[in-house]
């Protein structure tokens, strides 16, 4: 193993900087190698500084991504820590997702200002969220809740529902754990009820194609069974042209060799839904992914997709 100091890069926040951790934790025991042979590197991403609006309205979630991917490009990082839910499904030409951690909890919580459970939130109560997904699905349950945007990372989101911007929001359980503060959600949402963001809880590792160096140190700690289902749902997001912009939900599960895939896209008012379910072979991941995506586009019409515009 070349002794040059591995820079793995990361956005800024707790969140971010915990998961880069996890992942240089893992590298040093799989390759014998001390901490100091690795560096984080933070970057500042677009997605970081814009706060004013929507994702939606402010380019999708290839700007959480971008900044960083120059910086693999041009040299300064050996490879980046992401979300998978914040990866666009088309990657700049050069870089690939190389591994996925095993995947965490897929669950997403309510966090309540006063009140517990989503359910028994008064009628026209500000529910604050960043996500156009936790928007419609909120709204598909209850249609007369005031949902707005709450961007901003754990902690500012925390705050914001403390001064009261809000009665409620929801977060992701997998980003509390790793953040050491599950104990803050006060209600576990139901995945048939309220399914999670394709790439949920899994953690991806993006890397330059053909990097003789970082590629086989990236691999020994690939998750397989989380790969394959990554690799699904992926494909499922790219049949639809998900991003920011689309409120779709879905979740693959490997069981042995088979694999279960569940998939929902609704308007982003929650009125309207189309579901999907599907299973095959783990090794036909992505053929089952695409395929889904492409009857549920089939089934829900053009006349659906006009509304995500």
């Amino acid at each position: 193993m070349q002794t040059d100091v591995v820079k793995i890069g990361t956005r800024g926040s707790a969140l971010a900087v915990a998961q880069a951790a996890e992942v240089r934790a893992r590298l040093m025991a799989a390759h014998g190698l001390p901490e100091e042979a690795f560096e984080i590197v933070v970057i500042s991403t677009s997605g970081d500084r814009i706060q004013d609006r929507p994702l939606s309205q402010a380019g999708g979630k290839g700007l959480f991504t971008k900044e960083i991917e120059e910086a693999m490009l041009d040299g300064r990082i050996d490879l980046a820590v992401h979300s998978s839910k914040d990866m666009p499904t088309v990657l700049p030409g050069g870089l690939e997702i190389s591994a996925f951690l095993e995947r965490e909890d897929v669950r997403d919580v309510f966090i309540g200002r006063s009140i517990a459970k989503l359910e028994d939130l008064p009628r026209g109560a500000k529910l604050g969220t960043s996500s156009l997904r936790r928007q419609a699905l909120v709204l598909r349950l209850r249609p007369d809740l005031d949902v707005g945007m709450f961007r901003g990372n754990v902690q500012t989101r925390l705050r914001k529902l403390e001064e009261g911007v809000a009665e409620g929001t929801l977060l992701a359980l997998a980003g509390l754990n790793r953040l050491g503060m599950p104990h803050i959600a006060t209600e576990v949402m139901d995945p048939e009820r309220f399914p999670p963001a394709l790439g949920q809880g899994a953690i991806c590792i993006e890397s330059r194609i053909g990097d003789a160096r970082i590629g086989p140190m990236i691999a020994a700690i690939h998750h397989v069974e989380t790969g394959d289902a990554l690799l699904c749902e992926r494909a499922f997001l790219g049949a639809l042209d998900g991003s920011c912009r689309t409120p779709i939900a879905g979740l693959a599960r490997i069981e042995g060799e088979r694999l279960r895939f569940s998939g929902l896209i609704l308007t982003p008012d929650g009125r309207e839904t189309h579901e999907i379910a599907t299973e095959g072979l783990a090794a036909d991941a992505v053929r089952l992914g695409a395929d889904a995506g492409a009857e549920i586009r089939e089934k829900a019409g053009t006349r659906f997709f006009d509304s995500w515009q």
